[in-house]
């Protein structure tokens, strides 16, 4: 499985499942995440095949975004990382006999979901890293026509639309 935590937010962003992943899977997926969030200024990750391939740290260069490789044996360099694959495998792969990879790929993106949204976690006194948003009607005030002057220094819009790009649920009334 191929996991991608944004260490600030504490925020999943990504979790693949497949029976292997190839150097050329790396970037797929991490292009992905850079059009919908941004290039990072850095990834962090082990020393695995997938992401110490020659192609793989030329594409990372080519968009910007430096490397952080952890020493091997060392866990503790990439806390977050860890933190969220001792909760993953706690909460979800050790409770669960999966028969297909399909089956995986539903679970594991439906506990990615739930983490995001609706687990509190300690680190950010209990709330989630990205809840889900609702957006009251907002009646048409003369002069306020711009649904989110409510929310003025609540909310970015960007962040909604970030999570209504990212299949987050967007409820409105």
């Amino acid at each position: 499985m191929l996991a991608v935590i944004d260490e600030y937010t504490r925020e999943c962003l990504a979790i693949r499942a497949a029976r292997r992943f190839r150097s050329d899977q790396v970037p797929e997926l991490l292009n992905e995440l850079f059009v919908l969030r941004g290039v990072p200024e850095h990834i962090r990750s082990d020393n695995g095949p997938e992401f110490t391939a020659t192609a793989v740290r030329e594409w990372l260069k080519n968009v910007g975004a430096k490397t952080l490789y952890i020493e091997p044996g060392s866990p503790w360099e990439n806390g977050y990382a860890e933190s969220f694959n001792g909760k993953f495998r706690d909460e979800l792969l050790n409770r669960e006999i999966f028969y297909t990879l399909k089956e995986v790929q539903i679970l594991i993106e439906m506990w990615r979901r739930e983490y995001n949204t609706i687990r509190p976690h300690s680190s950010l006194g209990y709330r989630p890293p990205a809840p889900e948003t609702v957006l009251p009607t907002v009646p048409k005030v003369a002069g306020l026509h711009n649904p989110w002057y409510r929310f003025r220094g609540q909310v970015s819009v960007d962040r909604v639309v970030n999570r209504l790009q990212m299949g987050h649920f967007l409820s409105v009334r």
